[in-house]
């Protein structure tokens, strides 16, 4: 395995979509979403271990989960957990994460990846990333894998790249934020617009590089504590100077300004496990479109739901069709699919009242 290649896995979200089942004490990516037996987090660490060293891989997650990493990724050790004192999107821990990593190793090349993401051909993805990690040893590049779209979708921002590149590796003219439903559709007819899974490969130098040029400010903070990094002093330092960053994303910090972003279309299969309709997407289904995670089922005149219980729950229903059904401890969730996304604000709303 080669010593220089790093991966820092992004744990710190809360899935709030896959309410009542994934929460603010235990989020979907510590959840076995889909019932294969292992969590998120379980199984995209293990498919960056097949080309990343265990010890290469840094965890960057709210000091809340700490315990739950360490549980779930018993082969982690608590340095390579990063602990964020405070929610402040993914340009700051980027950041630290790669100075940190930089003050160990500063011809090391990395993969910034989602924790919650579904990705079913395991050996394609290590073949796109080890073509990416390959690039971006030679070229000073900042990329990202782009997902071929299926259809229209409007809950993800877009790459636009280069259609005149006829190289697989491809030269990125801009990002796009999420479109409207006609917008998608054109992006799709055009053929040269990818779907942004927010997975970055990159050297250490070039990411650093760029936010020296574009986030001064933020640099010039976590500069501040690159002594400490890696030794007994780092864990003061980042809790009384993390919360003062800037709560801004990598694309909007960095990617969406810089001139050298590049994009490899990627050839597996993946799903970003937003929703609870996108996880009926995975899941196996009855000749009715039914998926079933858990639970024991009897149905009758329903179609196209999604059942999530405690193992073994009966079930009983007659006359559903794209409806959500979680039981999951004293919550039971029964829900139009098509209003899925305003799952989020049912979670807000319970948390004012």
């Amino acid at each position: 395995m080669n010593k220089n290649y790093y991966a820092i896995l992004m744990a710190g979200g809360v899935g709030s979509r896959f309410w009542p089942v994934s929460t603010t004490e235990f989020p979907k990516q510590f959840h076995d979403m889909l019932g294969a037996g292992d969590t998120l987090i379980q199984k995209t660490f293990s498919r960056l271990s097949k080309l990343i060293p265990v010890e290469n891989i840094l965890i960057l997650t709210n000091e809340k989960y700490n315990d739950i990493v360490l549980e779930q990724l018993p082969m982690v050790k608590q340095e390579q957990v990063l602990l964020e004192p405070a929610m402040r999107n993914t340009a700051p821990c980027i950041l630290y994460a790669s100075l940190k990593i930089q003050k160990q190793n500063p011809d090391a090349v990395m993969v910034v990846a989602p924790s919650d993401h579904w990705i079913e051909d395991e050996t394609t993805f290590s073949a796109n990333l080890q073509q990416c990690f390959d690039f971006c040893s030679k070229e000073n590049a900042l990329m990202t894998l782009g997902i071929q779209p299926t259809f229209p979708n409007t809950g993800f921002g877009y790459i636009e790249f280069d259609k005149t590149d006829a190289n697989p590796i491809k030269k990125v003219s801009q990002f796009r934020e999420k479109p409207d439903y006609e917008t998608a559709k054109s992006f799709l007819k055009s053929g040269n617009f990818l779907w942004n899974g927010g997975i970055f490969i990159w050297s250490v130098k070039s990411i650093t590089e760029a936010f020296e040029k574009f986030q001064p400010q933020m640099n010039a903070l976590f500069i501040k504590g690159l002594e400490s990094y890696n030794t007994a002093a780092e864990k003061s330092f980042i809790q009384e100077n993390y919360a003062s960053s800037e709560n801004v994303s990598i694309d909007y910090a960095v990617m969406e300004s810089a001139k050298n972003v590049y994009v490899l279309p990627a050839t597996f299969d993946w799903n970003d496990l937003g929703t609870w309709g996108s996880l009926h997407e995975k899941l196996d289904k009855d000749q009715n479109n039914n998926a079933v995670v858990n639970a024991t089922v009897l149905l009758k005149n329903s179609s196209s739901n999604i059942i999530s219980t405690a193992k073994d729950k009966l079930v009983i229903i007659d006359g559903l069709e794209d409806f959500i059904i979680v039981d999951k401890d004293n919550v039971l969730l029964i829900y139009p699919k098509s209003k899925e996304q305003e799952i989020k604000g049912i979670v807000s709303q319970l948390k004012a009242n």
